[in-house]
């Protein structure tokens, strides 16, 4: 995979993350409409769109081990750049058009209903990893940066656990997301434990 290859793909991803906020711009200005609830349409739509790259960030270590496409790595400062993109205009939104930056209440909110304040958690777990997703800040903290980076799994579960509890009445979808976000997390302990596995025998040997 050449440099000018991956910086094709790069691209196209991102065209392909920005293709829901495309979609929904156009719906607000005349192509199509909002529905009845415009705020809460959109406030779904952009939520939906970060969980889903971010499910697709989380995705790409387990398709890269499984095919060998090691140049699926370059992708995930993207994806997950857009993830947090998209779920703090969702967290805009609703402090912006939803609450009207009605201060006290949205403090209520927070710290009272849990689905709410598991979705500010998983914001606020986003920022240093979007702080720190530099080439310089990577080498800067060394190890460190990929224990830091450890928290997507976090963020993954608060989202999740966020999306579920917002649902009033059919559940389906959020459960399907909590089954593929299970895989994701099976996987990555799977690999652990083999890592571990692997180091204790090589350990074992030494001695």
């Amino acid at each position: 995979m050449t440099r000018q290859s991956l910086a094709l793909i790069k691209a196209l991803t991102v065209l392909a993350c920005l293709i829901p906020f495309g979609q929904l711009m156009a719906r607000a200005f005349g192509v199509g409409d909002l529905g009845a609830n415009p705020v809460q349409e959109v406030l779904h739509t952009l939520g939906k769109s970060g969980l889903n790259v971010l499910i697709i960030t989380l995705a790409v270590t387990p398709i890269r081990r499984g095919t060998g496409l090691n140049w699926l790595v370059g992708l995930r400062r993207t994806l997950g750049l857009a993830a947090f993109g998209y779920i703090l205009l969702h967290a805009i939104t609703y402090a912006v058009l939803d609450q009207g930056l009605a201060w006290d209440s949205l403090l209520v909110d927070i710290t009272e209903r849990p689905y709410i304040t598991f979705g500010f958690l998983g914001l606020l777990l986003m920022v240093p990893l979007a702080v720190t997703s530099t080439n310089a800040m990577q080498r800067r903290l060394g190890l460190k940066w990929a224990k830091l980076h450890r928290l997507v799994y976090v963020i993954g579960i608060l989202g999740v656990v966020h999306f579920f509890w917002q649902v009033k009445i059919d559940a389906t979808e959020p459960i399907l997301y909590g089954i593929v976000l299970t895989l994701l997390l099976a996987h990555r302990a799977s690999g652990w434990f083999k890592r571990r596995q692997r180091r204790l025998g090589a350990t074992t040997a030494l001695q």
